[in-house]
């Protein structure tokens, strides 16, 4: 079902896609291309551990693809994607037991709609016990929009979504 790919081609958004790789690659991620319905999409994962977060593990996946347009349909149904993929592909312990799991959902065009990067911008989205943060890439651009706030729910790994985050998607 998922065949081992790699970016697609030399476009402004397959450029993003190598670089992010990259950047997880160099935080410890394991990284792989995978095929989605004929979409090549970068997974990258690690799971840490806190003391601070109650001596919990929280699994984050990262996973991303470069597509035609963004839309609001468009991001939310991938995010519905990828949190369902993590779930499934998290192992270990049920989630719950001193693990968590956490993904950043990215999208990646050079036509994106604005409502959907404020779609992405307003809110971590909590859904089937994973905490997301849905990332949209206006590649033509070079514009990220990802929610990069402390919300009540999951307030305890905001710092860390923050942290990876800025890392991953901003290249600092």
């Amino acid at each position: 079902m998922y065949a081992q790919q790699g970016p697609p081609g030399h476009s402004a958004s397959g450029a993003y896609l190598a670089s992010l790789e990259q950047r997880l690659t160099a935080d410890g991620c394991g990284t792989r291309w995978e095929d989605w319905a004929g979409v090549p999409v970068l997974v990258g994962r690690r799971a840490d551990f806190r003391m601070r977060w109650m001596a919990t593990r929280l699994h984050l996946f990262t996973v991303a693809a470069a597509v035609p347009e963004i839309t609001v349909e468009a991001i939310s149904g991938f995010t519905d994607q990828v949190m369902k993929y993590a779930k499934d592909n998290k192992g270990g312990l049920p989630v719950g037991l001193q693990n968590g799991i956490g993904a950043f959902p990215v999208l990646v065009s050079e036509r994106v709609d604005p409502a959907a990067v404020q779609w992405a911008e307003q809110q971590q989205r909590l859904k089937f016990a994973v905490m997301t943060r849905p990332v949209v890439v206006d590649s033509a651009r070079q514009y990220v929009g990802t929610y990069r706030g402390k919300p009540a729910l999951g307030r305890v790994y905001a710092s860390h979504f923050i942290e990876k985050g800025t890392a991953y998607f901003y290249g600092q």
